[in-house]
């Protein structure tokens, strides 16, 4: 057995954990950080796969994700812009296939009318929600009984139009059927991001990437804290009082202190045994928030072959199992990489079949995407996170119909010496690295300013 003290142990070593860390570290207090995979990044995982640099997890940055974009200037990492050049692909459910430009999804004048009402109208709500406390809005309750997709039928009859403002909260985020999450949770997703029409706004969103891969985030805030990283330890159990913890590892680690971070997804919570138990409110709350599921699928080619037919690499469609697909190609190399997202009940429905057949089934995705082309690929992998024992899920956790409301102000808040701190329960950067980022310098210094106090 192993037993060290300090003044704050954090468990999970991914962004949001390691910030904290970090910003710990640099106020004079001593740090534990007990991670249960052999890796640090959490949720950011940068793979060589076959020879091919991949990016199994998070990867993309957008221009409102300030705290993430300072501290990947602050760990000298540099970014570059995703490839968008040339026309995107849209495959319609009669089967057709379009090449556009722009934001909007091809659609006749009216629908597309309709569309940018829809997202001028959740445009005026996410401002008013906010990012922050949206269960603190007048209408957060009527708004949290409701599902996305029941409301958007109260606003519009245009069936396309819906499907498509839609499509940028369930599918493309969330990645959860839009009938199982309420409205004021989509307006929170579009608030936390900047607005609905930044969600619908593929450029926007899926700006830049980090040169060399974003799990580096994590790999330079970690070798900064050198030893007080341990690897391989998973907790198993907390025992607790009011001003002091104990947590207990794997591989005999006990680490004894005064605060706890716990910097996983609220859904690992019941993973560790709490003792004294969690306040009966907490269980009842950790029971309302759920992953989402989505499948990345990437697929490496010997050069981005898409580009000189005039295409971007980037495309969308409401029936296929692969709604959406961007140019991912590395920075400064001669091969090309697309990467596909597979969400919530498509997901559920790819993984009824054999490797090969669901292999086969986004292969022939791809083609109807960029041609024939993409039937060879050089390299080929799927991103299960819902396979992943320590996530479980994708792309974050977020409250069903009515939690919102229910349970959204206590969420963030402190149990005894127990602090939360995970993109999940962001404001800004809500389910992204920026909101893991926040998080972690924001429950930093709460801890900060409680041992000042003391």
């Amino acid at each position: 057995m192993t037993v060290i003290t300090r003044d704050v142990v954090i468990v999970g070593a991914g962004p949001s954990g390691l910030t904290a860390a970090t910003e710990l570290r640099k106020s004079g207090l001593t740090v534990a950080v007990l991670e249960a995979r052999d890796r640090v990044g959490g949720r950011t995982w940068t793979g060589d796969i076959d020879g091919a640099m991949i990016e199994i997890g998070g990867q993309w940055l957008s221009p409102h994700h300030t705290a993430a974009l300072e501290l990947v200037a602050d760990l000298g990492l540099q970014t570059f812009s995703r490839y968008r050049d040339g026309e995107s692909v849209y495959l319609a459910a009669d089967g057709t296939r379009q090449q556009f430009t722009g934001d909007v999804f091809p659609a006749p004048a009216d629908t597309a009318a309709e569309i940018d009402r829809l997202i001028a109208l959740l445009d005026g709500l996410a401002a008013e929600v906010g990012a922050e406390q949206p269960w603190a809005h007048p209408l957060a309750a009527e708004l949290d009984s409701v599902s996305f997709s029941e409301w958007m039928k109260q606003q519009s009859d245009n069936e396309y139009a819906r499907e498509t403002v839609t499509f940028f909260v369930s599918g493309a985020m969330l990645t959860k059927p839009a009938h199982t999450f309420s409205t004021l949770q989509a307006l929170h997703m579009a608030a936390a991001q900047g607005s609905y029409t930044a969600l619908a706004t593929d450029s926007f969103m899926l700006d830049k990437r980090v040169v060399g891969g974003m799990q580096q985030v994590s790999q330079r805030l970690a070798a900064t804290l050198g030893d007080d990283v341990h690897l391989s330890s998973p907790v198993r159990r907390i025992q607790w009082s009011d001003n002091e913890v104990t947590v207990f590892a794997d591989g005999g680690l006990e680490v004894h202190a005064s605060r706890v971070i716990l910097a996983v997804p609220p859904n690992l919570y019941s993973c560790i045994s709490f003792d004294p138990p969690l306040p009966r409110r907490r269980h009842q709350m950790y029971q309302h928030m759920s992953f989402g599921f989505v499948v990345k699928a990437h697929a490496v080619y010997p050069t981005p072959f898409w580009r000189e037919k005039g295409l971007s690499g980037t495309g969308f469609s409401d029936t296929d199992y692969v709604s959406e697909v961007y140019d991912n190609t590395n920075h400064g190399v001669d091969n090309g990489a697309i990467v596909g997202f597979i969400a919530h009940e498509q997901a559920d429905a790819l993984f009824e079949m054999t490797p090969a057949e669901r292999k086969a089934a986004i292969i022939d995705c791809f083609v109807r995407y960029l041609g024939p082309e993409a039937a060879t690929p050089d390299v080929y992998y799927e991103s299960d996170w819902g396979a992943e024992e320590w996530t479980r899920g994708a792309y974050g956790v977020s409250f069903d119909l009515g939690g919102m409301t229910r349970y959204g102000r206590d969420h963030r808040d402190p149990v005894g010496p127990m602090h939360f701190s995970c993109s999940d329960l962001a404001g800004h950067g809500f389910q992204h690295v920026d909101g893991a980022v926040r998080m972690g310098r924001r429950v930093a210094a709460a801890i900060i300013a409680e041992r000042s106090l003391v």
